[in-house]
Formats: C-alpha cells, structure tokens, sequence
C-alpha cells in the first residue's frame, strides 16, 4: 500500500467527519496492506471491506477511523475490542490508547494478528482467543470497548466490565441493517451517546450473541 493510498483514506475518513488527529494520524502511518490476506494486497488502499475468512471480513478504513475517533480515546486508556480479525483497528486503537486487549474466537486469525502488529512494532495490545461476548473480566475495568460485530443488545459481561463513564461502540442489528451506536455507562447503566450511523456489519456470535444453532 502506497503512501498515496494511505493519505486517500485519511481525506476519506477526514470528508465523513473524523477531526481527531491522532487517529488521522494513525490511519495515515498504518499499511493496511501489512493486515490483510495476500490475495487482498492490490486492493488495499481501498476504502472498502476485505474477506478474511472464517465469514469475517475487516472494515473499509474510513469506518474504522469514525469509530475509533468517537471513543475519544485518552493516551492512558484501557481498551477492549472485541473481533480481532487481523489485526488493523487494534493497529489504530493501540497508537491512541494505552493498551488494548482484544479477543478473536478463531485461533488462526489471533495468530495471523499478533505477527502483523509484531511486524509493525505495536506491542501495547495483548491478544486472546476465546468468546469475546464474556469479555476479558482478568483486565476489566476497561476505559472503553468496541464490539466489531451486530447484535441486539449489548452482552451483559461487557457492560459489567466497563468503567462508569466509559465508551462502548456496538452496531446493533435490526431487519433493515445495523445502527452503529456510541454508549456511555452512567451510574451502572447503558445510555446511547449518539448514532454514528448505519453499515453492515458480521452478526455477533457467542454465549450472548448469536449462537451456531441459532
């Protein structure tokens, strides 16, 4: 990926509203052609989702930059991000918080993911495979979370282990598509911040998620 493509998708992400310059700064020094699949390198500078097996697919770049951009992400941050896919959003969330953890339920994707941020020299992520719908309660509180896949409702665990007045972005899905959506956690409880809008995301699975049988 070119550094042209790269300032293209930072205008991208800047034309739909991102102002935060870290995280412009972040998509602008993050290849994501070193977090897809080879077969997916040519088209790497696109602003468009990848496959990258499994049904899972990575976020077209300007997507991710709004959603990282609307947790307002402070430099001592504790982050969790739910769906590792490989690697390129715990790129841009760990160069603007302080650590990141991230949960992956396919062990292969984790892997893929731990060698491309080790590749980049990001080390302030710790990464796990296991149900990201329990969340990761040994590292909770955590100052925000981000779920990259649709449900609809947020999973209990997760908002048990938020911190009170903590982020949380969630699409939730519906019969018309996904609603992407902002939370804070005031006084125990779950309260929308904004809409950050709609995109189709891959549906939520686990324990409090869409389950296989289901």
């Amino acid at each position: 990926m070119s550094r042209r493509g790269r300032r293209s998708l930072v205008e991208r992400a800047a034309a739909l509203g991102v102002t935060d310059q870290r995280v412009l700064d972040a998509l602008r020094d993050t290849p994501r052609v070193a977090f897809v699949p080879p077969a997916a390198r040519l088209v790497a500078d696109r602003d468009a989702p990848i496959p990258i097996g499994h049904g899972q697919t990575t976020s077209q770049p300007s997507l991710i930059a709004h959603i990282v951009a609307a947790l307002g992400l402070r430099p001592t941050d504790r982050v969790l991000e739910v769906g590792t896919g490989l690697g390129y959003q715990t790129a841009l969330l760990a160069q603007v918080a302080g650590t990141v953890y991230s949960i992956d339920r396919f062990a292969d994707l984790v892997a893929t993911a731990g060698g491309n941020l080790a590749a980049q020299h990001i080390r302030n992520v710790e990464l796990t495979v296991g149900d990201g719908t329990e969340g990761w309660p040994e590292h909770a509180p955590f100052d925000a979370i981000v779920v990259s896949a649709a449900f609809h409702e947020v999973p209990p665990p997760l908002v048990d282990q938020l911190a009170d007045g903590g982020r949380l972005v969630q699409p939730l899905g519906g019969d018309r598509g996904d609603d992407l959506l902002l939370f804070r956690k005031e006084s125990g409880e779950l309260v929308v911040d904004r809409h950050l809008g709609a995109a189709r995301f891959v549906p939520l699975r686990g324990h409090h998620g869409l389950t296989d049988d289901g």
